[in-house]
């Protein structure tokens, strides 16, 4: 079981050579591993010289064959989700069971790194890609004392009608999606801004012109711009 599974993956310490003051998660996208997003550790830090950065491995093996998954994709049919976003509900409730599964083991990991660092919450950022992406916001939404911020690439949202009795948190959220996206379609977007604005949550979207399923420059740049502002501006908490 995914909730008893013990996260492990690549980190950057602080490029200023200190103790880090931020710490920033990333979570990789299906059929993926923690390798994929650390590479990015550099031009993040660029902006938070002071944060350490973590990219753990999802809990289960790919169902494709290589790579992690966070939890089962069997359902999902992007191209379905394009012509009739609603039929895909099914698909993503047995998504959202797989991500309660594997949210013990990604909440246990954010624990360890805000233990050994000694940081508040406040000083912890996630950065989701597409089902990384759903991960952040399963996790993010129902963290107390609540983070300090998601970004969240090509993702979607899942049990957004569980939003009303599950969400404990409302950290800064910015939200980036690709409008040629072939694999989550852009109109996952605007689900997520529906379902977020129906419990007065407070995010930033952006849909990049003519960009399919990725990161590419104007959202990494987006994304560096929205933590640099939610993690340097945090005031310090009691849990100092």
């Amino acid at each position: 079981m995914s909730d008893h599974v013990t996260l492990e993956g690549p980190s950057r310490p602080p490029i200023s050579g200190g103790p880090a003051k931020q710490a920033v998660v990333f979570l990789h996208g299906y059929s993926a591993d923690g390798n994929d997003l650390i590479g990015l550790a550099p031009y993040f830090s660029e902006s938070l010289p002071d944060a350490a950065f973590y990219s753990p491995h999802a809990p289960e093996p790919g169902e494709v064959g290589y790579g992690r998954q966070w939890f089962t994709l069997q359902g999902y049919d992007p191209e379905m989700m394009r012509r009739d976003p609603a039929r895909t509900a099914g698909a993503f409730a047995v998504m959202y069971e797989g991500a309660k599964r594997s949210a013990t083991s990604l909440n246990n990991y954010l624990d360890s790194i805000l233990n050994d660092l000694k940081l508040p919450p406040e000083r912890l950022a996630l950065i989701g890609f597409s089902q990384g992406t759903m991960m952040a916001l399963h996790v993010g939404l129902r963290r107390v004392p609540t983070i300090g911020g998601i970004v969240g690439y090509s993702g979607a949202l899942l049990g957004s009608d569980h939003l009303k009795e599950d969400v404990q948190a409302t950290p800064p959220l910015i939200l980036v999606h690709g409008s040629a996206d072939d694999v989550i379609p852009v109109t996952a977007l605007s689900h997520m801004q529906q379902a977020l604005d129906s419990q007065d949550i407070t995010y930033t979207a952006h849909i990049v012109p003519n960009h399919g399923h990725g990161i590419e420059q104007m959202g990494a740049t987006l994304g560096r711009t929205f933590l640099q502002q939610s993690l340097l501006t945090q005031t310090p908490s009691d849990h100092n």
